[in-house]
């Protein structure tokens, strides 16, 4: 990873059910020059997703080469899957001139590693449910996983939760217009800061060359 640039890596971590995958996806619609983070994944692909969009689905031999071959930045399992960053997707997007910053949806694991890599660059906010109650139910909601999947999923978000002190901010989605409203403010509060900004020197000089000169 290279040092910091201006590029941001906003990460975006939670417990299952708490919403965090609905926040990242608005908040994609209305920032196009952020990129989502594609990551590879050993888990079966629910109805609705879409490989290359959602994850890059392959199988646990071809995931365990790409480890072999050091193409992850960081990966981890989850739920008996296993879900990786793969580096060629960050140079990618820093590459292109339209991107200003790539967001993640990723566990407390996968958040550690990336600010442990680049923690210039780096931005950690984790979502909360409003209760227990509601986390579950919108676990159940969602189609695809087995009892047994859930079952699991309640279980891990005991270890989840208290993983909330690690992250630079955290946000309750109790109100999910309110929400996004706060994620959005820290997104954009954290592109103003002077240290991703580096023209900014230049600019400042011209104006006080026009001052002088003026």
């Amino acid at each position: 990873m290279s040092p910091p640039d201006g590029f941001l890596l906003l990460i975006l971590s939670s417990p299952s059910g708490a919403g965090k995958t609905t926040l990242t996806r608005m908040l994609m619609e209305r920032c196009p020059d952020l990129r989502f983070s594609v990551s590879h994944t050993t888990r079966k692909p629910r109805a609705n997703e879409v490989d290359g969009r959602d994850y890059h689905f392959v199988d646990r031999e071809a995931f365990l080469e790409l480890i072999d071959r050091g193409a992850f930045l960081e990966w981890a399992e989850v739920h008996g899957n296993l879900y990786g960053t793969s580096t060629a997707e960050i140079d990618r997007a820093r590459a292109d001139v339209s991107c200003t910053g790539m967001i993640f949806d990723i566990d407390y694991q996968g958040a550690r590693s990336i600010y442990a890599a680049a923690p210039g660059d780096t931005v950690r906010v984790f979502i909360l449910p409003p209760t227990i109650a509601e986390m579950a139910r919108r676990i159940h909601a969602r189609a695809g996983d087995s009892d047994e999947m859930i079952r699991q999923r309640l279980e891990t978000a005991k270890v989840e939760f208290t993983m909330w002190p690690e992250y630079d901010y955290v946000l309750l989605n109790d109100d999910f217009d309110r929400a996004y409203v706060d994620l959005a403010h820290i997104y954009h509060a954290e592109r103003l800061r002077r240290d991703r900004n580096p023209w900014l020197g230049g600019f400042v000089q011209g104006l006080q060359r026009e001052q002088v000169e003026g």
